[in-house]
């Protein structure tokens, strides 16, 4: 088991969002998280990755407890989070993105062999490697943030909403990117609110309903689920 979550509870300030949530996710899974808006989707994301410190429950990465580790030791040990929004540094051009991406990497030589393999894979990027980042479309910057994992090659790559406010042939892209990125060895936290596309690149899949587990299954017992359907999938 690559990551563990245990009755987790967490939230902002005194108002809880989780309540005694769990999860799952081996090495090589691709799992996805649905579930209607507020359901607390992102704030597990946030806790896993360390922004917020939950006030119950255990958090196992690696086999060891990371429930009260640091951001900086979480990435370390092979964790990366992608967040929805501003995942990317606008005012930075792509070549200085993806060296920043790098900082975890001991060896320059890594951070090098990194850079190149996304420049080959993201034609896109390399034609524009001197442009800043807030200069790229919506597209282009998710790839660019997506590139993280090419550079660092984490165990573990949490990502929030990858397709928010994207066109539906972008979405594809970035979804065939999100499959070769845990092909390739990293295993993928994903939240989605495109419920039908997160799930058909899954191995499996939770449901969240008001910070609690609703439903759990593969990707493919979600998406043929008579309530799934009905409520996330549009019948």
């Amino acid at each position: 088991m690559l990551l563990s979550i245990e009755n987790l509870t967490a939230g902002y300030g005194n108002a809880p969002v989780l309540s005694d949530i769990f999860l799952n996710l081996e090495k090589g899974e691709l799992v996805c998280i649905i579930g209607p808006n507020g359901a607390g989707k992102s704030t597990v994301l946030r806790t896993v990755a360390g922004q917020l410190i939950p006030s119950r429950g255990k958090i196992t990465f690696k086999d060891e407890d990371i429930t009260r580790m640091s951001i900086a030791r979480r990435g370390k040990r092979g964790l990366v989070f992608i967040p929805q929004g501003m995942n990317i540094f606008p005012n930075l051009t792509i070549i200085e993105n993806l060296e920043m991406s790098g900082t975890l990497l001991k060896e320059k030589q890594a951070l090098n062999s990194g850079i190149r393999q996304v420049l080959e894979r993201y034609p896109v990027l390399d034609k524009k490697k001197n442009f800043f980042a807030r200069d790229l479309s919506g597209g282009e910057r998710q790839l660019l943030a997506l590139s993280r994992s090419i550079i660092v090659k984490p165990d573990l790559v949490l990502l929030d909403e990858p397709s928010l406010g994207l066109a539906p042939l972008v979405v594809d892209m970035i979804f065939d990117q999100i499959s070769d990125i845990a092909k390739n060895g990293s295993s993928v936290l994903l939240v989605e609110q495109n419920a039908r596309k997160g799930l058909s690149v899954s191995h499996r899949g939770y449901v969240l309903e008001l910070g609690k587990n609703r439903l759990t299954g593969t990707g493919r017992e979600l998406l043929e689920n008579d309530e799934v359907r009905r409520l996330y999938l549009g019948g």
